[in-house]
């Protein structure tokens, strides 16, 4: 048998992660001296440490790592590739970072000519309706008060956040003349532009340093604005969310279920503010439902908590008569999809339930 201190030596994680892991259920001791509340470990315990210290390096999560421990082959080897793949996808946006830091310091340089993005003008009227309803609303902070337009190659992605709620939209470019640019554009231009599009036929977003200017052909007014000058939260991470469940659902039931079933009325932790929060449930079956105030049934596999406001607002938002819900975990954030539109979806942060 090895100590805590004989294991953590040999394995490369600390006695502090031993007992975390041991607390958090991952990888227990194989007995634990009721006297004085020493860890010993078994000899064929070293791997299974070495395997979680290789796989703590590379950054994997915690219930990734339970995962592949006490899964099957094909799932432990599933989970790796997810993982890998989730790692490349950083990488790539870091080399986005990079290259727009690059940018920047050459403008810094060399003034550079503005950037125009051409798209269709209902292309754009659906994805700022399907994205405005996340904008925040608090002046304390005014980063989340608009949506994040990033111009590039592959169209104009739009994106908006409350903290609790995020929503993501992408409108194709018929025509990019200029470098790629990222802007956050305020709310007031933002619901101007939109008021703008009805109508017209294609719509011409220009961003010429601090300046937003969009036309729509067909209509002689414009729409100028000037960017907020603040850095938008880092939304990327939230897009490689591997949910456990995919569930299509008609949105019209949906949403009568929501309004129609139960509720209860939680405060919020992070601002004390209340809201009524559905339960969704589902069932072994794959069956979504939404539960009323009785404990889980035996033959549920999900439960978890969501504003319901907040819900009802993303079906709304989208106006797909079909939707595709993705769901992880209680606590992992609840995703709507637009399975007709790739590149649009919400995420819902749930509410842990008591």
């Amino acid at each position: 048998m090895r100590s805590i201190g004989a294991m953590a030596r040999q394995s490369g994680l600390s006695v502090s992660a031993l007992r975390f892991y041991d607390g958090a259920g991952v990888f227990g001791p194989a007995w634990v001296d009721p006297q004085t509340g020493y860890r010993w470990y078994a000899e064929e315990q070293l791997r299974e440490a070495r395997l979680i210290a290789r796989l703590r390096r590379v950054g994997m999560p915690l219930p990734d790592i339970s995962r592949v421990l006490s899964a099957d082959p094909a799932v432990a080897r599933e989970t790796l590739d997810t993982h890998l793949r989730r790692l490349e996808d950083g990488l790539a946006d870091a080399r986005r970072e990079l290259s727009t830091v690059r940018a920047l310091l050459d403008q810094r340089e060399h003034p550079m000519n503005p950037t125009r993005l051409t798209t269709p003008a209902h292309e754009l009227a659906a994805a700022l309706d399907a994205v405005r309803f996340a904008v925040g609303s608090d002046p304390g902070m005014p980063a989340l008060c608009g949506v994040l337009l990033e111009l590039g190659a592959d169209g104009l992605r739009l994106v908006a956040t409350d903290r609790y709620r995020l929503a993501v939209s992408l409108a194709p470019a018929a025509d990019l003349d200029g470098p790629p640019v990222g802007v956050l554009a305020p709310t007031a231009f933002v619901d101007e532009a939109r008021a703008l599009l009805d109508g017209g036929e294609d719509a011409r977003l220009t961003v010429d340093g601090d300046r937003l200017t969009l036309a729509v052909t067909g209509v002689e007014r414009v729409v100028t604005g000037e960017r907020v000058d603040q850095d938008f939260p880092d939304y990327r991470p939230m897009l490689r969310l591997e949910p456990t469940r995919r569930l299509a659902v008609d949105a019209a039931e949906l949403r009568a279920g929501l309004v129609a079933g139960p509720g209860r009325t939680v405060t919020r932790s992070q601002d004390g503010v209340e809201q009524l929060v559905s339960v969704l449930t589902v069932g072994a079956d794959g069956t979504l439902g939404v539960a009323g105030e009785d404990g889980a049934a035996e033959d549920e596999a999900l439960r978890m908590g969501v504003n319901r406001d907040f819900l009802l607002e993303a079906i709304t938002a989208g106006r797909r008569d079909q939707l595709m819900l993705e769901l992880g975990s209680p606590v992992a954030p609840l995703a709507i999809r637009y399975p007709d539109r790739e590149g649009t979806f919400s995420l819902l942060m749930p509410t842990v339930l008591s």
